[in-house]
């Protein structure tokens, strides 16, 4: 029985093997606890029938604990000095397959058509580099890609933020965006101790999971997060100040403030105030004012 993967001791083995030295520009920190490792596997709820794509898998201590519970494990790597150190270590498993390809450039849907049963049940599990953490969750969510869920090893302020409730500090444009797609829930946090290298910041463990439906229905999605994203640029101004500045002109104040006064909403509020409906709302009255200019 080979020892896991995610001790101290056998990390700086496998590290000193292979001379392998970390890329700051790739936010490489490997996970060397196995309980934590555990507790994100528990999180995805994995059955002997699921499918996992995993981003990033190091040098596998995710990737092997995910294979112990999953039939098929897909795991994309950009980085080529790994993908010998993978070949060793998750020898033991045949039902992973490392793709060599940078996970934000990729045809995920193709990969899931091509690597994957039709209907499977499919989750990404992964340990995210902190740099690319917002664009790879983004992307995952925008495809619309045939998912249960996302259970992700993030930077903690980053998960508080997409799990963030309005009214809160935390809560912006990101929260919006991610809980549109699914409900977000911080599973726990995670101390910068169990990582190597360590990190600056505490990270967590993040679950999506995927909405069957959207919670408000919108005409146009690029326009409702247009007026999301334009609402949080300056989250000290008001809700109509942000607006004539961000989304449209001081010459719309008035079609502006017609559009806030159908959706019910204050002009002196701020974009943090607002729940999801409530932008959906100014969202349509907006979009019967603008769509033509």
């Amino acid at each position: 029985m080979t020892k896991d993967i995610a001790t101290p001791a056998r990390t700086k083995e496998i590290l000193n093997k292979y001379g392998f030295q970390f890329k700051k520009s790739l936010g490489q920190n490997f996970l060397i606890d196995t309980n934590i490792l555990h507790n994100i596997v528990d999180a995805a709820k994995l059955t002997s029938e699921s499918g996992v794509i995993e981003v990033g898998p190091g040098i596998g201590a995710l990737t092997e604990q995910v294979a112990k519970r999953a039939k098929k494990v897909v795991s994309f790597e950009i980085d080529q000095r790994l993908l010998p150190v993978l070949k060793e270590t998750l020898q033991p498993y045949p039902h992973i397959e490392i793709v060599h390809s940078d996970i934000l450039k990729a045809d995920i849907q193709a990969t899931i058509a091509e690597k994957f049963e039709e209907g499977q049940d499919l989750m990404v599990v992964a340990n995210l580099p902190y740099y690319v953490t917002t664009p790879i969750l983004m992307k995952l969510l925008e495809e619309k890609l045939p998912l249960r869920g996302i259970v992700v090893m993030i930077q903690a302020e980053v998960a508080e933020r997409i799990s963030a409730k309005p009214g809160t500090k935390e809560y912006g444009s990101l929260s919006l965006a991610a809980q549109y797609y699914a409900v977000a829930e911080k599973v726990m946090t995670v101390p910068a101790s169990v990582f190597v290298p360590r990190p600056k910041v505490d990270s967590a463990v993040l679950r999506l999971t995927i909405r069957k439906e959207t919670p408000v229905n919108v005409t146009d999605e690029d326009f409702f997060f247009k007026v999301i994203q334009s609402s949080f640029a300056n989250r000290r101004k008001t809700i109509l100040n942000n607006l004539i500045h961000n989304f449209a002109s001081k010459e719309k104040k008035p079609e502006i403030e017609q559009s806030l006064a159908e959706a019910n909403i204050d002009p002196k509020r701020r974009g943090e105030t607002l729940s999801m409906e409530e932008f959906a709302a100014l969202s349509e009255a907006l979009w019967t004012r603008f769509q033509s200019s």
